[in-house]
């Protein structure tokens, strides 16, 4: 599994020059590597066996996204939308170009963008598993900041939204997360009849 570890060190030595930065429990770190690592993790709690090409795509996933800014698209649903799948086909390109650098095989590299781009995700297991991920990052490191800029009505919308991503693992994890009193209220706003 040398390739493995190898990759890990390209795709976090990449994600390290992440010019954001984020701030946890006192230390600071360039923003898409901690999410990255923080992915890889929960990737590893939601399953211990997971096969190499999801945890390669678990650090790879938003890899480089500070390089396509949201604000180079249009406002909107429809700007939104197109930035996001520009910045997805962004991700397996990257990704791709470091895994061939190490000599992959076409066919874990290929099953590597199916991951990252999110084909197939209702009945692929493994593109589920990320999408549970990927939910479960967001609601323990990004949330209570989000709900702070938003009002409360985008939020409820957001969760719902969030929550319909995610299989019943992921929603079970979700919910023994540790939320602010503020952030435990418009959960269970968003769930009353979701559960």
């Amino acid at each position: 599994m040398a390739n493995l570890e190898q990759a890990f060190n390209l795709f976090d030595e990449y994600n390290q020059r992440d010019p954001v930065k984020v701030t946890w429990n006192g230390q600071e770190y360039p923003s898409e590597y901690f999410y990255a690592l923080k992915l890889y993790e929960w990737i590893k709690k939601l399953n211990p066996e997971a096969s190499e090409p999801l945890l390669l795509a678990s650090r790879c996933q938003h890899i480089g996204r500070w390089e396509i800014a949201r604000n180079t698209y249009p406002d909107g649903r429809v700007g939104y939308l197109k930035w996001r799948s520009d910045l997805s086909k962004f991700h397996a390109q990257k990704a791709t170009e470091i895994l061939q650098s190490l000599g992959y095989e076409a066919d874990i590299i290929n099953q590597v963008n199916i991951i990252v781009l999110k084909k197939t995700l209702k009945t692929n297991s493994e593109v589920q598993t990320m999408e549970n991920a990927l939910c479960l990052v967001f609601l323990e490191f990004q949330y209570d900041e989000l709900a702070e800029k938003h009002s409360e009505e985008k939020m409820i919308g957001i969760l719902q939204k969030t929550w319909a991503k995610m299989s019943s693992q992921g929603r079970e994890a979700a919910l023994l997360l540790n939320y602010s009193d503020k952030g435990s209220k418009l959960l269970n706003k968003a769930l009353e009849g979701a559960i």
